[in-house]
C-alpha cells in the first residue's frame, strides 16, 4: 500500500491521510508488450466542449493521447471538433448535429468514456447526459464525470444513482460544494465526500491545493505533486482527459486517478522549473505529461 508519513510540521490534516508514494506507482504502471497493437489499449470517448467552449474540448482531447490509450473519440460540436482535430489529429471524430451536446452516440466500440469539460448546461444537453449515464451503465463503461457533467448532476441528483461502477468525479471545491453542500471544517468535509463515495460507489478526486483522492471504502489519499502555476483554466481539463485516457487504457478506476494526479502534478512542476509558475498554460501541461510517465518508467 501506499506509505503513510508523518507530516505533522505542516498540516495536522495529513496525519490522516496516505502519500500517493511514487514507489507504489512505479510497481502499478502497466507496460506495453512487444506483439500488440492499438485495439489492446482500449478505446475512449470523450463528450466534451461546445461552439462556445472548444478549448476545452481540445485539451482533454490532447491530454487523452497522452495516456497511453490506443484510441480516442471526441464526441463533440463541429467546431469544437475541428479544433481538437487541428491540434491533435490522430483524434478521432463523432460530430454532434447541434451546437452542444445533445445526440447520444453508440457505446459499444468505447471501453471508458470521459464527459464533462466544455460541455454546458443548454436544455438539451441535461438530457442527453442523463441518457449517457444511463447508456454507460448498461453496457457497463465506466465513466469520468467532471466540470459541467457534475454541474448537471447536482441540479437532478438522481444521477448519482445511475453513475457505472468504477467510475471517477473530479470536481473543484465550488462543483462539490453543489454535490454535498457546504462544510464547515476538513474533517467534515472527508466524511462528505466519503459518503458521496458510498453513494455513487465512485471514486472522487478533490482537486486543488494537494488534490486528494477519496474511495467508497473509506480510503483517502494526497497528492504532493504540482504547484500555484497550474491554478489556470484548462488545468482540469487536462487532468480529466488524461485520467480517462488511463481509465479507457485498463486502469481501475482508484489507479487511474492516483497515477492521474501524481503525473499532472509532475507535469506542472517541471514547467515551473523551465519557466515559472506564471508563464506556462493549460497546452504547455500536455506536452510535459511524458515527464510524469519517464519518471515512473526510469524507476
Amino acid at each position: 500500500m501506499l506509505f503513510l508519513r508523518d507530516c505533522r510540521e505542516t498540516v495536522d490534516y495529513y496525519l490522516i491521510m496516505m502519500i500517493i508514494d511514487e514507489k507504489y506507482l512505479k510497481a502499478l504502471i502497466s507496460r506495453r508488450k512487444n506483439d500488440t497493437h492499438k485495439g489492446d489499449y482500449g478505446h475512449l470517448l470523450l463528450v466534451c466542449g461546445c461552439d462556445s467552449m472548444p478549448g476545452a474540448a481540445v485539451l482533454a482531447a490532447g491530454a487523452a493521447l497522452k495516456s497511453g490509450c490506443g484510441l480516442v473519440t471526441l464526441h463533440s460540436s463541429s467546431i469544437a471538433a475541428q479544433a481538437a482535430v487541428n491540434l491533435f489529429p490522430s483524434a478521432m471524430l463523432s460530430l454532434d448535429k447541434a451546437p452542444y451536446f445533445s445526440e447520444v452516440p453508440d457505446l459499444s466500440r468505447y471501453t471508458a468514456i470521459g464527459a464533462g469539460p466544455g460541455l454546458g448546461r443548454d436544455g438539451n444537453t441535461v438530457r442527453a447526459l442523463g441518457t449517457l449515464i444511463s447508456k454507460a451503465r448498461e453496457s457497463r463503461k465506466p465513466m469520468l464525470l467532471d466540470a459541467d457533467a457534475l454541474n448537471i448532476i447536482s441540479q437532478d441528483k438522481r444521477l448519482l444513482n445511475l453513475i457505472p461502477a468504477g467510475s471517477v468525479m473530479t470536481p473543484h471545491n465550488g462543483e462539490l460544494k453543489r454535490l454535498i453542500g457546504e462544510w464547515h471544517s476538513d474533517d467534515e468535509k472527508k466524511k462528505d465526500i466519503i459518503a458521496l463515495c458510498a453513494k455513487t460507489g465512485c471514486v472522487v478526486v478533490s482537486k486543488g491545493y494537494n488534490t486528494k483522492v477519496f474511495t467508497s471504502s473509506g480510503d483517502r489519499f494526497v497528492n504532493t505533486t504540482g504547484n500555484p502555476g497550474m491554478a489556470k483554466g484548462g488545468s482540469g481539463d487536462v487532468l480529466s482527459g488524461l485520467i480517462s485516457g488511463l481509465m479507457a487504457r485498463g486502469y481501475a478506476a482508484l489507479d487511474a486517478a492516483l497515477l492521474g494526479v501524481w503525473i499532472h502534478g509532475t507535469a506542472g512542476d517541471c514547467l515551473t522549473e523551465e519557466c515559472t509558475t506564471e508563464a506556462y498554460n493549460s497546452m504547455d501541461m500536455i506536452a510535459f505529461l511524458y515527464k510524469g510517465f519517464r519518471e515512473l518508467y526510469n524507476g
